[in-house]
């Protein structure tokens, strides 16, 4: 009787585990789609299309409240000038060739091809017969156009650099040992140098270090300011100058440290945070 009666509650057991594995089942399926009630998990077809109406909407007027505040603050902006030009109000200065460091020998043509090759391709937009396209502006005067549709460019012929142009030297020097180096402001939108800027270059070192300069003196003519921007003064070209570097034999393979400033104006050229602002520095050693 015992032993009949254990294996009795046994199938019960089982039994009940199958009605519960069962009951869970049904439970899960009515969950995802109830066909009795017609609910897709727990909600009807009303519901759900309540709740995505609600979202749309929501989602929709979200979507509306961004557009129409870009559109506002387009609406405030200049294609041709940025909003807010305070952080930096003088230009800084930059060299070609691309590189702070001019290491070559004389004697060896691959040595400094990369530095005569980048002062080729950088002049192309300098050659005499693009220039001529553009207009002789007075000398000394801002060429101002505030109130023009097209602004014009003013003539900056490659042949001002005349030893350093690359037209009568086309080694630019550095076959000579006397390698020319070309220096430019950044460009700034509506940047009106004050006085008389010329572009300043020193050794550091004991001896002063002799250079010619192209245009004489080093002038930056106030005639090719102020600058319009990308868009309104699409073929704007910056004045530069040209550093003619008169190294001698007994300045060979010593590095030579030069500093160039913008001077004879109001912009900013001795400013400890930023060492590009209004000057710029570089080596050049020479061997051959």
């Amino acid at each position: 009787m015992s032993s009949t009666t254990k294996e009795e509650k046994t199938e019960e057991k089982q039994e009940e585990k199958k009605e519960k594995k069962q009951e869970k089942t049904s439970s899960w399926k009515d969950f995802i789609y109830n066909p009795r009630t017609g609910e897709f998990m727990g909600r009807t077809a009303s519901s759900w299309a309540l709740i995505l109406l609600f979202y749309l909407v929501f989602y929709g007027f979200l979507a509306g409240m961004f557009s129409l505040t870009m559109w506002v603050m387009l609406q405030t902006l200049d294609d041709n000038v940025p909003r807010y030009r305070d952080r930096v109000a003088s230009p800084g200065l930059v060299i070609r060739p691309h590189s702070m460091d001019i290491n070559y020998n004389r004697s060896d043509y691959a040595h400094y091809k990369l530095y005569v090759q980048q002062l080729e391709n950088f002049l192309q937009q300098y050659n005499d017969t693009i220039q001529e396209r553009n207009d002789l502006c007075m000398v000394g005067e801002y060429t101002e156009q505030e109130e023009e549709q097209e602004r014009k460019v003013c003539q900056f012929k490659r042949s001002l650099l005349r030893q350093c142009s690359g037209l009568s030297d086309s080694s630019f020097g550095y076959a000579e040992g006397t390698p020319c180096i070309l220096v430019k402001m950044n460009r700034i939108i509506g940047l009106k140098p004050q006085g008389d800027p010329y572009i300043n270059c020193t050794a550091k070192r004991e001896s002063p270090l002799l250079m010619q300069y192209f245009p004489s003196e080093g002038r930056l003519d106030k005639m090719y300011f102020p600058y319009y921007g990308k868009k309104a003064h699409a073929n704007y070209v910056q004045p530069l100058v040209a550093v003619k570097l008169l190294l001698t034999k007994e300045d060979y393979n010593v590095e030579q440290t030069v500093e160039c400033k913008v001077e004879g104006t109001d912009l900013r050229n001795n400013d400890d945070r930023d060492k590009f602002l209004g000057r710029v520095t570089f080596r050049v050693k020479v061997s051959e």
